[in-house]
């Protein structure tokens, strides 16, 4: 088939462009080149990703069908597609019961090599439940959000939030604007933001928040002030560092929500003082990744321009400057969303 050019991760300083073999397909398989494919937070959770490394990452990948396998019939060369990395069996207890994203098939699956090389090889479990065709209405660069979208509208659905709550986003990087924007379409009563960066706190103000809090302001008492006396509805963990998990739980209002969206290291404890959660009656729930279902109300909800992303890229790059991209993410700076063009 020939090489191709890849991106792979050492660290999240050390990103090197190399050459692969082009994957060869099976028969049931099909083979896209990559047209657009974000970088993630996750990317560049080092404690996360330096375990697997060195590897290819990349998984909010859009692109073409550039070949396919003699076996595959709902599919054709040239087609455009967002494919999802990770993909649940849907016959095990998880699935069966609506919790697709805690099964062992969707945190075993993935595309080989990552979204950050000129083409990817789809395996079959993939291409029957994670290929999905991109709306004419989406394009490469909006299809990359679908991904993100998705986990994000998981979280809203398990955090149960409806509409003409008060909602507190604790973290404004590419997941808590998505939220502030979700939540905005959805219908929220008051959306307020927290974080410790001037120029997130400003983007999140842009794209809907009503209020934006410095972390390190006293957050619950400004809320109240803000909220008619009364702490926020549900909270959203958006930020995975200790100061924000002790912050968002005390911004929850009694028998409101805190949501786990970003995960905090594993090594890391915190005391809780469980007879204040068990007093205000408040709901502690996570949530991880997002199932098909999630994918597809992320398509429609892109589709129909209830929301829109094109506004949240920051930088575009060749897959030759992947070490910038990675830097630029690693450092939440002046940057959102950063998109490479393999």
């Amino acid at each position: 088939m020939g090489k191709m050019k890849v991106g792979v991760y050492y660290n999240n300083k050390d990103v090197r462009v190399e050459y692969r073999e082009i994957p060869e397909i099976g028969d049931r398989e099909i083979l896209v080149r990559v047209r657009a494919c974000g970088i993630c937070g996750s990317d560049v959770m080092e404690w996360y990703r330096i375990k697997k490394a060195p590897r290819v990452l990349g998984h909010e990948m859009t692109g073409d069908i550039a070949k396919i396998g003699k076996e595959v019939k709902d599919f054709k060369v040239g087609d455009r597609v967002f494919v999802s990395h990770h993909v649940p069996c849907n016959s095990c207890r998880y699935c069966l019961r609506g919790d697709h994203t805690l099964c062992d098939t969707l945190h075993s699956t993935n595309f080989d090599p990552g979204g950050f090389s000129e083409y990817v090889r789809i395996p079959e479990i993939n291409v029957r439940t994670g290929t999905f065709l991109l709306p004419d209405e989406i394009s490469y660069d909006e299809g990359v959000f679908i991904e993100p979208l998705a986990c994000v509208i998981r979280g809203f659905r398990i955090a149960e939030i409806k509409p003409n709550q008060t909602i507190a986003v604790i973290g404004s990087g590419i997941a808590g604007l998505l939220q502030i924007k979700l939540a905005r379409a959805w219908g929220a009563k008051k959306i307020i933001a927290v974080d410790i960066n001037d120029y997130r706190l400003r983007k999140a103000k842009e794209f809907g928040a009503d209020l934006t809090l410095n972390a390190s302001e006293d957050v619950p008492r400004r809320i109240m002030e803000e909220n008619d006396g009364y702490l926020a509805d549900t909270v959203i963990l958006s930020a995975g560092v200790k100061s924000a998990f002790i912050q968002a739980l005390k911004c929850v209002d009694r028998g409101g929500t805190l949501l786990l969206f970003a995960p905090l290291p594993p090594d890391v404890d915190i005391p809780v003082n469980v007879f204040d959660v068990w007093n205000r009656q408040i709901k502690i729930v996570s949530t991880y990744a997002g199932a098909p279902r999630d994918i597809r109300e992320a398509i429609e909800i892109l589709k129909s321009r209830k929301i829109r992303v094109d506004d949240m890229i920051t930088h575009r790059l060749s897959l030759n400057e992947i070490q910038k991209g990675f830097e630029l993410v690693a450092e939440a700076q002046e940057s959102l969303k950063v998109v490479i063009y393999p």
